[in-house]
């Protein structure tokens, strides 16, 4: 029997610092889950079903060695595409194909690309001279792409810019050249008109919305109008648990999710906007030092990238409450209801995890 299991499967290698910040995110969520639920319990226990998947996930992954991941990392990717592929024929949604609904299961092939994409540009930069040349970073960004379009076509803005922004993030910390970068945002800066024109029309009207709420404040601006009404009436510490008003009476739209953090800062204030701030700075922080740590640069360029994803779901989130940013649909990590986006992030933290715990195991 002792035959059949791998080597490398032991003893749960974690980090503890990681496991601790996000267990107390986690909870912290299903905590503000129930108040911006209705309250409702059932909605709580399928997110807590849905949290704890996730750990099993995570610590699966954490015992797998940096290595093994590197030789699945193609597969991954493609097993991704395959997916994305599947939803133009298959995918189910509100006015969208991001869904594949296999009967007991329900997913957002999308998700998948979150991991894949900055796990196949490390895998591919791994054996790589650093910092890359022209030929590397095309290719690189070939790999970005393909998804990219994949899932912007579904369409689903928000997921395709995350992805994006988890192949760049993986790029810009092999060492792009300042030149190149600078190409690229001149590049991209060029290509805004093209964009305008290939938006499809209710993603223009959420430009629109930004630029001018007040518009249509009962139609489009809505969403963005009432959250801000919740955010700005939470004040310093909030009108408690449980009694945000803009919540409760049902002005906040997407309440449990996309909007979660306009319920916890009515109810909770700005002290609890910056506590929760600063538990994810601190997660992001230790999954830095774990990309610091790592031995193989492929390793270094994925724990890093994970680490800035994060901090790029929750700047959109947070920007997006506040009107700073147009409506594009992130959730907030392991706070907003949601079981494909969570199990997605829970398993990268076991990425992270895998690599901390193994960097002393690697000569």
């Amino acid at each position: 029997m002792k035959g059949l299991v791998p080597a490398w499967v032991g003893k749960p290698r974690l980090d503890p610092v990681l496991l601790i910040l996000i267990m107390l995110i986690m909870a912290f969520g299903l905590f503000i889950l129930y108040s911006a639920s209705g309250p409702d319990m059932a909605v709580v226990e399928r997110q807590a079903i849905r949290l704890g998947f996730g750990i099993f996930v995570m610590l699966a992954i954490s015992q797998v060695p940096p290595r093994i991941l590197r030789l699945w990392t193609p597969w991954l990717y493609g097993i991704g595409i395959a997916l994305l592929l599947a939803t133009w024929i298959l995918g189910v949604g509100r006015g969208t194909q991001r869904w594949l609904d296999i009967g007991l299961l329900r997913f957002q092939p999308s998700e998948i690309m979150k991991l894949a994409v900055p796990m196949m540009v490390a895998w591919y930069l791994h054996p790589k001279v650093l910092p890359p040349g022209w030929k590397p970073v095309f290719v690189t960004l070939g790999i970005m792409l393909i998804p990219v379009l994949l899932i912007a076509r579904q369409p689903d803005l928000g997921t395709s810019l995350l992805v994006a922004a988890s192949g760049i993030f993986t790029l810009y910390l092999a060492g792009l050249r300042w030149r190149i970068l600078f190409g690229f945002v001149g590049l991209a800066t060029a290509a805004a008109p093209v964009l305008w024109l290939v938006m499809k029309e209710y993603q223009r009207d959420r430009v629109r919305t930004f630029l001018n709420p007040e518009a249509d404040p009962l139609g489009h601006g809505w969403n963005i109008i009432q959250s801000k009404v919740a955010v700005g009436s939470g004040g310093l510490t909030g009108k408690g648990w449980l009694n945000g008003t803009q919540s409760h009476l049902e002005f906040i739209p997407e309440r449990h999710t996309d909007f979660i953090l306009a319920v916890l800062s009515e109810e909770f204030g700005l002290v609890g906007v910056t506590l929760l701030m600063l538990a994810y700075m601190l997660l992001i922080a230790r999954g830095l030092y774990i990309a610091s740590v790592a031995r193989h640069t492929g390793s270094r360029l994925l724990a890093g990238a994970l680490s800035l994803t994060v901090f790029v779901y929750v700047l959109v989130n947070g920007a997006m409450v506040a009107g700073v940013l147009p409506v594009v649909g992130v959730p907030l990590p392991l706070i907003s209801y949601g079981g494909t986006s969570a199990v997605t992030l829970l398993a990268g933290f076991g990425m992270m995890m895998s690599i901390y715990g193994h960097r002393k195991f690697i000569k």
